[in-house]
């Protein structure tokens, strides 16, 4: 590898962590087991890709934030409409009770240890088990809430916030559980470029219309990702401001 300016190479590495940066330079191997580089590679074209994923990390969180935050919403008003304020708390509404009493204590964990001014009001004044479920929801993880809407039972309410977004409810339980693998990704800085990906989405059918011919089938890296949410963001956000 092509070495400019030694002391620049240095503090990079020294900040950087030479294991984040060589996940960067195996692209740039003609043979890993001796780890000879291809002829005319630099370190700066291993930095550029470096700085490279961290952009692209940081875009990807700013559209799943938007993700989220229009989904908690949908969560939070379809079953106070279709059941009650509290629906959060109604076993009846799972598929599996064992799963939504952890579901339960995570949520009421994270209430517990919010630090939100709404929700120290809620649990000051009110005497329940926990918030309404359009306060709580403004606490949840993508995670939880990926694992609540998979365990929601009513398939009217299933239907009722996946048709906002205009994919089959089945669609949408596996865009979140996607969706939160490539969050946690970018909140923990690991490498996302070039990444395969443990968790897949589910391959739309009949609608979106023209979602599946933009799709690769079978893949593991980020394209499909990024159709995803190219669509989402489409729903919950038009101009994309």
């Amino acid at each position: 590898m092509g070495i400019g300016d030694i002391a620049q190479v240095e503090f990079y590495l020294q900040h950087l962590n030479y294991y984040r940066l060589g996940a960067y330079w195996l692209p740039f191997e003609s043979d890993h087991s001796t780890h000879i580089f291809k002829s005319g590679t630099k370190f700066e074209d291993v930095l550029n890709l470096y700085v490279f994923d961290r952009d692209l990390r940081l875009l990807m969180l700013d559209a799943i934030e938007r993700v989220e935050v229009s989904v908690r919403s949908q969560w939070a008003y379809q079953i106070a409409h279709l059941h009650h304020p509290h629906g959060h708390l109604d076993v009846t509404l799972a598929v599996n009770n064992n799963r939504w009493q952890k579901n339960l204590a995570k949520l009421t964990s994270e209430v517990n240890r919010s630090d939100e001014t709404f929700i120290k009001h809620l649990i000051t004044t009110y005497s329940e088990t926990l918030p309404s479920i359009w306060a709580v929801c403004e606490v949840m993880s993508l995670g939880l809430l990926s694992r609540w809407y998979d365990n929601l039972k009513p398939m009217k309410t299933r239907r009722a916030i996946a048709v906002v977004y205009g994919v089959d409810e089945q669609v949408l339980a596996s865009w979140l559980r996607h969706l939160s693998l490539i969050r946690n990704i970018c909140a923990h800085h690991s490498r996302l470029w070039n990444r395969e990906l443990t968790i897949t989405p589910t391959l739309p059918r009949n609608k979106p219309v023209g979602l599946a011919s933009q799709w690769v089938s079978g893949s593991r890296k980020l394209y499909n990702t990024l159709v995803i949410l190219l669509h989402l963001m489409d729903v919950i956000a038009p101009k994309h401001l």
